[in-house]
């Protein structure tokens, strides 16, 4: 009897599950887990899952993919029980969407979903995901809030490149394209990366956190009222931390004047924050106010994103002739062209040529339509890279800040 029991094959241990309403809804995730876990992984229904998760049996799972469209928004309350319950025990909870609400996602993220895939799942998708997660160190398994303090310590040992990014209409995708290049720069290498810094400098309508999905604090507004009294400590604790890579100072609470504070003021966050980081990008407001000079004479290279169309052509030539006027340095301006036309649109290739012959600029960077996937990347609060690696904007912008960073050490090497 031993010798017959020892033939039958002990079944494999469940590491992993997917709860669904029903899973034969996400064909696609089903092969995706037969291909990366074989037959060590379970389903479950929403109506099952509290009742599995509360069980001994449970500890052993490693994660569960929660995959849900817009038909399960009705259900919100209950799947929001399950990612709890499955924190609560120490599961990674990676979320997979199917055209749900922005509003719903943002909710099921908040509450700690380690992970994000949307579906139809990308290729490779689901098993970036699953290498994260298990790349990811075990103390991360409860919440944690994304709001915790950055853990860089104060060295002020840096002298840092200074990137503002200026809309010269609403609309062009400045804070996309400002919140995708501090990401990229951050990400430019995969150990001993630059330190880099975002900056929202729309004190009104600044959408930084909102892309990051991060809140707006208090200590922001502390900081500006009194950068008098700033120093390299305050001023970090003054930030947040985006995934323990991005360091980002977010729009204040409230509605403020652009005029909050002076050149002085903003001449003193800069000097801390090139002392502190490598890169600082800035989304400035697409107004011109008093210390746009100051960002101006501290950038390294001020980009300048437009579109084309009208406006942005006779924004563009006000911008350039106003900065005549007061004798500051133009010339550090660096044309961006949202949406450029494709390689195949001869007539959009000729009218760009135009564009840049009538205004007497060089239009030095392209980037392509990334279409309805960078909205949803927006309003899900995470960059293109983690929701739409494939997306040609996002390649665009990572090409960008390869360039920069291997610049950037091509010059400090010829200055030691």
């Amino acid at each position: 009897m031993s010798s017959v029991a020892a033939l039958q094959p002990e079944p494999a241990p469940i590491v992993a599950c997917t709860i669904s309403r029903d899973v034969s809804n996400f064909d696609l995730l089903i092969e995706d887990m037969e291909a990366e876990l074989g037959e060590s992984w379970g389903d479950l229904t929403f109506d099952d899952a509290l009742l599995f998760l509360n069980q001994p049996d449970a500890d052993a799972l490693e994660f569960v993919a929660i995959a849900v469209d817009s038909e399960d928004e009705a259900d919100l309350a209950r799947i929001t029980g399950i990612i709890t319950t499955a924190k609560e025990k120490g599961v990674r909870v990676i979320l997979i969407a199917e055209e749900v609400s922005p509003i719903a996602l943002h909710q099921l993220l908040k509450l700690g979903a380690d992970d994000f895939v949307p579906y139809p799942l990308p290729e490779n998708a689901l098993h970036e995901a699953i290498e994260r997660i298990h790349r990811a160190p075990k103390a991360d398994l409860t919440i944690q809030p994304q709001m915790a303090g950055p853990s860089l310590k104060s060295k002020a040992d840096r002298d840092g490149v200074i990137l503002p990014v200026h809309g010269l209409a609403g609309g062009t995708g400045a804070t996309t394209f400002a919140v995708n290049l501090a990401w990229e720069l951050a990400n430019v290498q995969k150990d001993g990366g630059p330190r880099v810094c975002l900056l929202d400098f729309d004190f009104q309508y600044g959408s930084v956190s909102t892309y990051l999905d991060l809140p707006r604090r208090e200590a922001v507004y502390e900081m500006l009222s009194d950068t008098g009294s700033m120093d390299n400590t305050s001023f970090l604790q003054a930030l947040l931390t985006f995934n323990d890579k991005l360091h980002v100072m977010t729009a204040p609470s409230e509605m403020l004047p652009l005029d909050i504070v002076s050149s002085d003021d903003i001449n003193r966050v800069l000097d801390v924050a090139r002392a502190n980081f490598d890169f600082v990008v800035i989304d400035m407001p697409s107004t011109v106010v008093q210390w746009t000079e100051a960002v101006l004479s501290h950038a390294h290279v001020y980009f300048a994103m437009l579109e084309l169309d009208m406006r942005s052509a006779q924004n563009t030539l006000r911008m350039i002739r106003a900065l005549k006027a007061e004798e500051l340095p133009f010339e550090k301006l660096r044309y961006v062209l949202n949406r450029a036309p494709k390689f195949t649109d001869l007539s959009g290739k000729s009218r760009v040529k135009r564009l840049a012959e009538s205004l007497d600029i060089t239009i030095e960077l392209q980037l392509p339509d990334g279409s309805r996937q960078v909205t949803q990347s927006n309003d899900h609060g995470l960059p293109l890279s983690e929701t739409a690696a494939k997306n040609p904007l996002r390649r665009e912008i990572a090409k960008l800040a390869k360039s920069l960073h291997e610049l950037n050490k091509a010059v400090e090497a010829g200055t030691a």
